[in-house]
């Protein structure tokens, strides 16, 4: 019997690094997290990035090899460093300093990726990828250039002061589902001048920007997926925390598995929940399953 989820192919598409906790360094970026949990969710993932010609950048690429998710698109910059991101730790909750000018800030846009774009289901993009130009146009061409009726998740990822208006608002207007969480909204309102209640500012942003889906993340106290039809509210199972780093982006990688096998979003939304509680009770963003 054939297993329907292998005709299914989804790229995460941005950052690529290495993320530097007090107990050591991890492999890191929300888009190669995303895929990591598509991929043990039974989707085919590929990952979109650049690292740097030098040790660290072919750590990366031993370290993906085990995890059974392509490199074909993981471009090698000479003149850049792999990335790096330093992670401090307050109980568990990260705070980032995430380091500039590196190699996923020049990924470029080829023939390679144009084909890629018109074969893949899903994608996971964010602003923080969108920093620099060069990036942001090879992100924004290939969400272009997409097949109809992909899924486009914006995981909005607002980082330090990695992002703009403008690249928030280009990014909505080609997305089909949103992931924000409960620090990233108001952020997200004051940019746009949202109003009311949070579920009216969700449902403001489905209407404005033809959204199939928001997920809206609240760390402890739970999270809502809104469609334009559906709601669903689930609160968040309660574990012993080791850290909560990619947390978040677990959630979205079973999302998106869930969307692609057109399960009922109330399914799609427990199974998403109790992978990201399972995440927080391990070290790092990637634990083996």
């Amino acid at each position: 019997m054939t297993d329907p989820t292998a005709n299914f192919l989804m790229a995460g598409i941005g950052e690529l690094l290495w993320d530097l906790l007090p107990d050591g360094k991890q492999l890191g970026g929300s888009p190669m997290n995303v895929a990591y949990h598509c991929k043990a969710a039974g989707i085919n993932s590929v990952v979109i990035s650049a690292i740097g010609k030098d040790d660290s950048g072919q750590e990366i690429l031993n370290t993906i090899k085990p995890y059974q998710i392509s490199c074909n698109y993981i471009q090698l910059k000479q003149n850049y460093p792999t990335g790096t991101v330093t992670v401090k730790l307050n109980k568990g909750i990260p705070d980032f300093i995430i380091h500039n000018n590196v190699a996923w800030d020049y990924i470029a846009w080829n023939d390679q990726l144009m084909k890629l774009a018109k074969t893949v289901d899903a994608v996971a993009f964010g602003s923080l990828s969108q920093r620099n130009k060069i990036s942001r146009e090879t992100i924004q061409n290939f969400l272009e250039h997409m097949k109809p009726g992909s899924i486009r998740v914006f995981d909005i990822n607002l980082r330090q002061a990695f992002h703009s208006y403008d690249i928030i608002k280009q990014s909505l207007k080609k997305a089909t589902v949103l992931k924000i969480n409960d620090e990233e909204l108001p952020v997200l309102a004051k940019y746009m001048s949202l109003q009311g209640t949070i579920p009216e500012q969700l449902r403001s942003l489905i209407n404005t920007y033809s959204l199939d889906l928001i997920a809206y993340t609240m760390g402890a106290e739970g999270s809502w997926l809104i469609s334009k039809d559906e709601y669903s509210e689930i609160q968040t199972p309660k574990v012993s925390i080791a850290d909560t780093v990619g947390a978040g982006d677990a959630f979205t990688g079973v999302m998106i598995a869930g969307l692609l096998e057109n399960k009922e979003l109330g399914i799609i939304h427990k199974e998403a929940s109790e992978i990201a509680a399972w995440v927080c009770t391990k070290a790092g963003a990637m634990p083996v399953y």
